[in-house]
């Protein structure tokens, strides 16, 4: 198959093309920064293109031409203080996709949705909580820019199967959290201030979280694995993805070796919510109401129809991100590159805050 990924560079697209290498598929990728020539980016032919830019719907189109199947995985997550901005990369980015894999004929798309287009889940009972499956509403979480714009993607995909039945087919991958050790640094650059060290990970004395925090992880290659699936089968409707067990405060506190101590989710997202104003941490104090508020997914879906099942325990491809993290550790793509504190500290003080800034 000719299959064209956008966002080939990034945390699932490394993967992909590592799953598909050897398949003897053509594989086109489509970035902003196109990586070097070597593994696994070396399998693939690239174009690169700003997904924001006016143009992208007609340069996309000229891409998709002749592919058997478009895997859209670019997406924005920075600077969070420019919405508007993330809006051109995350909404009309995908507009354009999905008009561009329409206008070129393409039979099958993938979309990367994500656990955060969901509505807030069932009255919260921490791990055993009840698990949703994909007819769960997708309406997300108002107060942060990712879960509106990953709603507006869902109902782009609506709009598409119900005026377009004849094509392309569409299939929607909805994770939990998606990480992998080289995505280390990608994290920390996106997620912690620059002035500090990675390493400070492994003396952390105390993790101050709420008690009733619980989140689903899966490992990036099994993201890979199950895109790959769909793929193959043409399968098509969305599929929840996430390993077991879920993730608790006592389970990350554990990876960290560090004690839990109770911080109310009011107090946390307060906390976070001065220091993202007062440009001290990048993260959108959103991100807490979506840790808190999604649900816990059931998978039975994938398992099922893709013969689908994570090789990596949740607890694992956490232990696997936080030492990735600890070790700011990167892969050779522009998107996945090293984190340095002096590289941080650098850019910071010439181009500003990188949840002001546009990424180079």
């Amino acid at each position: 198959m000719r299959i064209v990924i956008t966002g080939a560079s990034g945390n699932v697209g490394t993967a992909l093309l590592r799953r598909l290498t050897g398949a003897g598929h053509d594989l086109v990728g489509v970035c902003r920064r196109p990586p070097g020539p070597v593994p696994p980016y070396d399998v693939a032919t690239w174009h690169p293109l700003d997904l924001a830019v006016d143009s992208a719907e007609r340069e996309l189109t000229d891409v998709f031409r002749g592919a058997d199947a478009v895997v859209h995985l670019a997406w924005g997550f920075q600077p969070s203080h420019d919405v508007a901005y993330l809006e051109r990369v995350d909404v009309h980015g995908t507009r354009a996709v999905v008009d561009a894999a329409q206008r070129a004929g393409v039979a099958h798309l993938v979309h990367m949705s994500s656990l955060g287009a969901y509505s807030p889940g069932p009255d919260t009972g921490g791990a055993d909580q009840a698990r949703v499956d994909e007819s769960w509403p997708t309406e997300g979480v108002p107060t942060l820019a990712y879960s509106r714009h990953k709603v507006a993607a869902e109902r782009m995909l609506d709009a598409l199967e119900r005026d377009h039945p004849q094509g392309p087919a569409v299939a929607r991958m909805r994770p939990g959290l998606i990480v992998q050790r080289d995505s280390g640094s990608a994290l920390l650059r996106y997620g912690v201030p620059a002035y500090l060290p990675s390493a400070l990970l492994r003396h952390l004395p105390l993790l101050p979280l709420d008690r009733g925090l619980v989140v689903q992880v899966v490992h990036t290659d099994d993201v890979a694995d199950a895109v790959a699936r769909v793929l193959e089968r043409r399968a098509t409707g969305p599929f929840n993805l996430a390993a077991d067990p879920p993730v608790t405060r006592e389970v990350i506190a554990r990876v960290l070796h560090a004690r839990p101590v109770d911080l109310p989710r009011p107090i946390l997202r307060t906390a976070a919510a001065l220091a993202w104003y007062a440009r001290l941490q990048p993260l959108d104090p959103g991100w807490v109401d979506l840790a808190f508020a999604t649900p816990l997914l059931d998978t039975t879906r994938a398992r099922r129809e893709l013969d689908w099942t994570p090789a990596v325990s949740a607890e694992a491809a956490l232990a696997e991100v936080v030492g990735g993290m600890a070790d700011a550790a990167a892969a050779p793509s522009p998107a996945l590159r090293p984190r340095t504190v002096a590289g941080e500290l650098t850019a910071l003080f010439t181009r500003g805050p990188v949840g002001s800034r546009r990424l180079p």
